[in-house]
Formats: structure tokens, C-alpha cells, sequence
């Protein structure tokens, strides 16, 4: 089911984004990164093969949520999966996230196993 699935990692720690990225290559995904909303959003313009974006919430230049929202207005990205990965753990910010246009949302530390049953669910969806 992942083989080749293309999914694009936004985040601005090349940490989370390497090992994150390492894991899902291990499960056949192909990878791609962006450190910013900003690149991810020129990213997604020039590039419509993407099935999923993993994306941080708090970046500088574009957050998240902004990226998100922008995503979102374009025609081929109104329905691809966009999960949020957040440190950021209130009520209030699950809220934000999926207001913004996420999917789904997901506290950091990330737990794999689930994050990769989250990404089942919403690939098959799609």
C-alpha cells in the first residue's frame, strides 16, 4: 500500500525531517522535503504528483497553518491528505490546525506506528 506513495515532510528541524523521512523510505514511500510553508507551498505548485503532506505547524517565514490554508486553494491540493505535526499539545491547537485545512492531526513526539496507521487510512481514502 506505500509503495511509492509520494508524500512531501515540511518541517524546519532537518532532525524530525531525516528521521521521519529515513522511516518512511524504509516502508517504500518516496520522500521529498521542504524547511518551510513557503517551499512547500512552490513545491506543490510545480509539483501535483504528491499524495500526502506531512507538515509542521510552527516554521518561520510560512507556519502551518498558513501553508496549509494556501494548499488548500489550490484546485489539485483541496483533497489531498495533509497531516498536521504539531509540539503543541492544547485543545485550542488541534482546533487551529484542522480549521486551517489539515486532515488530521498528530502531537510530536511522533508514534510511528500510529502516524503510519493514520497515513493508511487517509491513502486509501484517496
Amino acid at each position: 500500500m506505500f509503495q511509492e506513495r509520494k508524500v512531501l515532510i515540511v518541517d524546519d528541524d532537518m532532525r524530525n525531517t531525516y528521521a521521519l523521512s529515513k522511516k518512511l523510505i524504509e516502508y517504500g514511500f518516496e520522500v521529498e522535503m521542504a524547511h518551510n510553508g513557503k517551499e512547500a507551498v512552490e513545491q506543490l505548485t510545480e509539483d501535483k504528483s504528491f499524495e500526502l503532506v506531512l507538515m509542521d505547524t510552527m516554521m518561520p517565514e510560512m507556519d502551518g497553518y498558513q501553508a496549509t490554508k494556501r494548499i488548500r486553494e489550490m484546485d489539485h491540493y483541496k483533497q489531498v491528505p495533509i497531516i498536521a505535526l504539531t509540539a503543541k499539545t492544547m485543545p485550542e491547537d488541534r482546533e487551529k490546525s484542522l480549521q486551517s485545512g489539515a486532515s488530521e492531526y498528530l502531537t510530536k513526539p511522533i508514534d510511528f506506528e500510529k502516524l503510519l496507521s493514520i497515513m493508511r487510512i487517509w491513502l486509501f481514502k484517496h
